[in-house]
């Protein structure tokens, strides 16, 4: 079901008292230097949908490149920079769809590179998800001393933020720990670069695709922030792909703040054009306050948008048809596909069962699959209605 095409915002009052729209942020923010455009640069967002099996990202995805760089200095980059250069068998234990497994399994990558504008201690990192890096089989981690680059904020924040100051230990150790003396190298590596802003993607042999990108060193300037230092420095690289951020879309009915990518609201009740609050109508998760934070903050915020809505709710306008049969019977009028929660459970089931099946055929791997996702709509559609 697609809001706005296949329902309104009318169609919804007419069943419930209350909408509530968490649609989250799935777009990529825009990276705006010469050379975006170039056959092998990629949204991280798209690819995490790809690798999430999301049905309406294509079932392939082009991983031919040895050296690939993830700009960026969030989870997103980490997340895209661990699935770029992690062994694709040591991905059987999660719920990996056996396309993605295929094609992670085939690629000859060799360098993932992460790029950020900032220093150590301005990471937007979350402890877990870098000490996760260390957890990659047969991957080693490269860090360069010149990268790291402290300036009196940057002290401030780790004396003050223990958050920081866990991951600026962590980086700093395997700093040390990288330049001890060398074991046996492994096939793949992961870098991580710090104070370096992309300046453009660069297409060298007239094809069209991507064969090295261009970064401008930067130099903290006493408060945290950056600045150029006029020395360019050039990697070769065959993918890019960019993660510096998410962005939010304007829906059907509502007004939309695109500088912030946002429904404008008001503690989670939905304001129209005249900023007053529309009755009924709510919002939570990032469409609400932007692409800011983890589930933890979500919970939170999801909170304080029900305890609007539980104060509204003797005001709440009452919907013409409440009867729940109501909206199923729209929905087969309009021949819109959906399922129900026994669907789901099939679905569920189903999934399980082929996890099962391939784990009892392949006992010599010595992995245990839980499941494996059933990525076509279609196919999860007759699943659960089977």
């Amino acid at each position: 079901m697609t809001y706005g095409r296949d329902l309104t915002l009318h169609d919804f009052r007419s069943f419930y008292d209350a909408v509530i729209f968490s649609t989250g942020a799935i777009k990529d923010a825009d990276l705006n230097i010469p050379g975006i455009e170039l056959e092998g640069s990629f949204g991280g967002a798209d690819f995490v949908s790809w690798y999430d099996g999301h049905p309406d990202v294509p079932r392939e995805w082009p991983l031919d490149a040895k050296e690939v760089a993830v700009i960026g200095n969030g989870n997103v980059a980490l997340d895209v920079a661990r699935m770029l250069s992690k062994h694709a068998d040591d991905l059987l234990v999660t719920e990996i769809p056996d396309n993605v497994y295929a094609a992670l399994k085939a690629s000859p990558v060799t360098d993932v590179h992460v790029f950020g504008r900032r220093g150590p201690a301005q990471i937007k990192f979350t402890p877990l998800e870098l000490r996760e890096l260390s957890h990659s089989n047969d991957v080693d981690i490269v860090l360069y001393p010149e990268d790291f680059e402290f300036d009196e904020a940057s002290d401030e924040a780790i004396r003050s933020n223990n958050q920081i100051k866990t991951m600026v230990n962590t980086l700093t150790n395997w700093l040390v720990e990288e330049h001890a003396e060398a074991e046996q190298p492994s096939s793949r590596r992961l870098h991580l670069h710090f104070l370096h802003s992309p300046v453009e993607i660069v297409s060298e042999d007239g094809s069209g695709k991507v064969s090295s990108i261009k970064f401008e060193r930067m130099k903290l300037d006493g408060t945290g922030n950056v600045k150029g230092t006029g020395e360019f420095v050039d990697y070769p690289i065959q993918a890019v792909y960019r993660a510096i951020g998410y962005h939010g879309s304007p829906l059907d009915e509502l007004e939309y703040d695109a500088r912030r990518g946002v429904i404008p609201n008001d503690g989670g009740r939905v304001l129209d054009a005249d900023g007053k609050p529309v009755p009924g109508i709510y919002a939570t998760g990032w469409i609400k306050r932007g692409p800011v934070g983890l589930i933890g903050h979500t919970k939170g915020d999801a909170l304080e948008t029900i305890g609007c809505l539980l104060e509204d709710r003797l005001t709440l306008p009452p919907a013409e048809n409440p009867d729940p049969q109501a909206i199923i019977n729209l929905l087969e009028e309009r021949g819109i596909e959906y399922t129900t929660w026994e669907g789901w459970n099939k679905l569920d089931a189903h999934e399980l069962a082929l996890g099962a099946a391939w784990t009892a055929e392949n006992p010599d791997a010595g992995v245990v699959r839980e499941r494996i996702k059933v990525v076509p709509r279609e196919d999860m559609i007759e699943i659960s209605r089977g």
